[in-house]
């Protein structure tokens, strides 16, 4: 026995240096992947097509102008089919031939290309450009083999050159550098164009033209594409800070003047570096690589700061610009793998490795201590992108299993009826009504290629290089002749030839055998990184100010309706404003104080509001989940909902709470339940409004319901737009209420709703987080499920909270916002300033002051200055704002 045991160790340590997959298990892998692939793609055919996006909560289409705006995100909808366009190369790479036949025949026939709309000119390059010159690759590919598509006459490049002229009034500016929008019908600066008036643009924007206006100038043989990428490199090359050798993030077109000085590898800048090497292998002109060299050496001298990548300021890059990281620099592994420096992309890889394992998805950003900081992941496909070229250097099974946890978090988390849904927030599991379609472009071919052998493809994938949106142009290009932006007689200007210093970079991949002859070496490099994370996520003890007495009101005491309470503020100078959005604001003036004494007590309590604040975010209950387990939901759909302070904690329930739902009668919950044999032993549905929610509580529980949950009466709320709160008491003691109630905003209780009128028998979980549907169905076979064996009963990790800082002295005179619908904190005109990311302190559901709907509270800030706070959600909110724009 103790042999044999030996040996089991053995064969563990081994397998954990990295053991080879077996043939059978990456076939097996591959297959799920195709599956994977034609759930989403079916779906959007089905239920979608011919609209740009599929929304898969909705199972419905997503047309621009038909759904509520989402801002810059809508840029890149065109209704143009985006997704079937930008899918079109996956269909081949998966061997879906007879598929992918079918579509350019629909693309051929449905898509117009000439609609009075206004559209990103970046997203519109990199997907549906980008998307058709990739269709055209395989179509031409195809038909030199004989049995598909012989019928094809270059009809999508013809769209794609169409398109590509559509886009070129975009850079008719005196810089060369794109405007960052074109009408498709009407270019820009036209009387009936709508665009042309910005005057700022992203460096990714500008700078991720090369790959797709090359190739059609090539294809087609007009120069002008090329010429007018070119020239737009160039002046971002031109502007780059001479001392740094680092571009800043967004520029004006028309000065070239930095207006936002920060500088990283992911959003606003990622693909800039992208295509200035990938440029230099599609097109072999050195320059590229030269200039790419130069802007490497500085990346890895300021921002690397290994396993971290951390944004610094163009002319001060010695300081750091933020605390945190977006995931859109999870393709920099990918691309230092390109360029041959594998050491640096194994220990970033693995540190996005081990936050991805921790949150089951990379957060839209996170700390440099590994906390949320933006809980969303609309299912991007970079960290899958870095993943596979990694596999292909090194070699190491261990990106297989990487890639194997990337698959079973999508199905486990993202996976819905109709397709895959983005997550609205990591840690509770909740979806959002989105599908956007680089996740059909770029996801599952990375993942089929990761798990597939040479001999499962139709063509060699070495003969291509990947663009930014993983569309395949082909390497055959860089012997098409071209037109240069140096002239012949030009040599490149003399100052590049000195700043680069070629004995710091191979010009060939290295040979990875050579590089790591020690197959535990790259597990060494892993292993620290690993335990970094782990150590990750401190719980800070709760901030207390020292030597404060207590003033007369509390601030955790304090109710916005209570008459004295107001009363009391009123003598302490503390002015209490109904904002119109239904937001209450409050506003300390230590000269309207009684006395001194009362000014002096006015000054504690705002201190103390935002004490409280600042704790509650600390110890704050955090967003709770209602997963719908009925068919044909199966626990597919997760809704994002408010805790309340009162009734069960379900982050104490293992299980949660479990039942079928049924609206209350009266919806209000307001008084004595009417359908009380209805409600007993279900899960009751009310409508917000009319009186406390502690009221609601105990009609329901009277009734014999076992859970609540409120909707919204403010038609069209939505987390996605305001952020949740914590329902509070009524004052006196809640102690008498033992069940859990949740609260759902207007848009995601219309999908509970919704699924009543539609399967009637509708059965909810109420837990504090999304469970594993293997722990749903407790052992019995899952409903729906796709393989196997593929229920993985593994509980997710428990994700940490966002940072809070600590509160400082106020001043003499401070303000302080509660909030409830909106939940952005305001200065004192009530500016709405950015957006708030955790689940804010309590809100009470009372009357108005007008007697109309419920009295809001929330109060944000952690008790740093205003000014500071203010400054660092505008920061935020437009570094966000810019990721949004990007849409990379």
């Amino acid at each position: 026995m103790p042999s044999a045991l030996f040996v089991l160790m053995l064969l563990a340590a081994l397998c954990s240096l990295g053991c080879a997959m077996s043939r059978d298990e990456k076939l097996k892998l591959r297959n799920q992947v195709v599956e994977m692939f034609d759930h989403a793609y079916q779906n959007y055919m089905d239920h979608a097509y011919p609209a740009d996006e599929l929304m898969p909560l909705t199972c419905r289409g997503r047309v621009r102008g038909l759904e509520p705006s989402r801002g810059d995100v809508d840029d890149a909808l065109g209704k143009f089919s985006l997704t079937l366009i930008d899918t079109l190369d996956t269909l081949v790479l998966l061997n879906k031939t007879a598929e992918f036949e079918a579509a350019v025949r629909r693309v051929l026939s449905d898509v117009r290309l000439d609609n009075d709309i206004v559209v990103s000119v970046f997203e519109t390059n990199i997907r549906v450009l980008g998307g058709l010159l990739g269709g055209h690759s395989m179509a031409v590919m195809l038909k030199e083999e004989g049995q598909h598509m012989r019928w094809y006459q270059d009809e999508l490049l013809h769209m794609a050159k169409d398109l590509g002229l559509r886009l070129l009034p975009a850079f008719n500016t005196s810089s060369g550098l794109p405007y960052p929008r074109v009408n498709l019908k009407y270019g820009v600066r036209g009387p009936e164009s709508r665009t042309g008036t910005e005057t700022d643009t992203c460096t990714a924007c500008a700078g991720t033209i090369i790959l797709e206006f090359a190739a059609l100038s090539r294809f087609t043989g007009d120069p002008v594409f090329e010429a007018h990428a070119r020239r737009a490199l160039d002046f971002l090359w031109e502007k780059r800070q001479r001392n740094s050798n680092l571009v800043g993030t967004t520029i004006n077109i028309h000065s070239g003047e930095w207006v936002r000085r920060d500088s990283g590898v992911g959003a606003g800048i990622d693909s800039y570096y992208e295509y200035l090497l990938k440029a230099y292998v599609l097109l072999g002109d050195e320059q590229f690589l030269q200039r790419f060299n130069i802007h490497y050496a500085s990346i890895m001298k300021y921002i690397s700061q290994p396993p971290l990548l951390l944004d610094v300021h163009i002319h001060k890059p010695l300081l750091p610009a933020r605390t945190w990281m977006d995931s859109l620099l999870a393709f920099f592994p990918g691309l230092q793998v390109l360029k041959g420096d594998i050491r640096p992309a194994i220990e970033t890889h693995e540190m996005l490795y081990q936050v991805t394992k921790k949150h089951n998805f990379l957060p839209e950003a996170f700390t440099t201590d590994f906390r949320v900081h933006w809980a969303q992941h609309p299912l991007r496909p970079e960290f899958a992108e870095s993943t596979y070229f990694l596999y292909k250097a090194t070699g190491d099974p261990y990106y297989l299993e990487a890639g194997r946890t990337i698959m079973d978090n999508l199905n486990r988390f993202a996976r819905v009826p109709c397709g895959f849904a983005a997550m609205k927030d990591v840690r509770t599991g909740s979806h959002e009504d989105r599908m956007d379609s680089f996740f059909l472009a770029e996801m599952f071919k990375y993942l089929f290629l990761l798990f597939a052998d040479p001999e499962d493809l139709r063509f060699d994938v070495e003969d291509y290089i990947f663009t930014t949106e993983a569309h395949l142009l082909p390497l055959s290009l860089s012997t098409t002749p071209h037109v240069s932006s140096v002239p012949p007689n030009q040599t490149i200007p003399q100052v590049e030839q000195e700043e680069l210093d070629d004995s710091n970079f191979d010009w060939t991949c290295p040979n990875t055998r050579l590089l790591f002859p020690d197959p535990a070496f790259p597990r060494n490099l892993r292993e620290p990184i690993r335990s970094a994370v782990d150590r990750s996520c401190p719980r800070p003890a709760p901030y207390r100010e020292p030597g404060m007495g207590a003033p007369p009101l509390r601030a955790q005491d304090f109710m916005a309706n209570n008459p004295e309470h107001l009363e009391l503020l009123r003598r302490m100078g503390v002015s209490l404003i109904h904002l119109k959005d239904g937001r209450v604001q409050l506003v300390q003036h230590a000269t309207q104080a009684v006395s001194p004494i009362a000014a002096e007590d006015g000054v504690r309590f705002m201190q103390e509001m935002m004490e409280l604040s600042s704790q509650q975010q600390k110890e704050q209950l955090p967003p709770r989940a209602i997963q719908i387990v009925s068919h044909p939901f199966f626990g597919r759909v997760v809704l994002t909902a408010g805790p309340a302070q009162f009734g069960t904690d379900l982050s104490k329930s293992a299980t949660g709470v479990r039942g079928f739902v049924t609206v209350a009668e009266p919806y209000t919950g307001c008084g004595e339940i009417t359908n009380g044999e209805e409600v007993q032993g279900h899960i009751a549905l009310l409508q917000r409004g009319q009186c406390m929610f502690a009221e609601k509580a105990r009609h329901i529980q009277k009734a014999g319901a076992i859970g609540g949950i409120v909707v919204d009466d403010n038609e069209g709320s939505s987390s996605d737009t305001a952020p949740l709160f914590q329902m509070a008491g009524d004052g006196r003691s809640t102690d008498d209420i033992a069940l859990p109630l949740l609260f759902l905003f207007h848009k995601e209780g219309n999908i509970l709703l919704e699924a009543l009128k539609e399967y009637r028998q509708v059965e909810v979980l109420l837990g504090d987080k999304a469970r594993d549907r293997a722990a749903i169905f407790k052992g019995k076979p899952l409903p729906g499920s796709l393989f196997e064996g593929s229920a993985d009963v593994r509980e997710a990790e428990e994700d940490c909270q966002t940072e809070a800082t600590s509160p400082t002295a106020s001043e003499s005179e401070a303000t302080t916002t509660t909030s409830g619908k909106d939940g952005d904190a305001s200065p004192t005109g009530g500016e709405d300033v950015g957006p708030a990311e955790d689940v804010g302190p309590a809100e009470a559901d009372a009357p108005k002051a007008d007697g109309g709907e419920e009295e809001e509270q929330r109060v944000d800030g952690a008790g740093r200055s205003a000014d500071r706070l203010l400054a660092d959600w505008r920061d935020d909110l437009e570094a966000f704002r810019q990721m949004e724009k990007d849409e990379l």
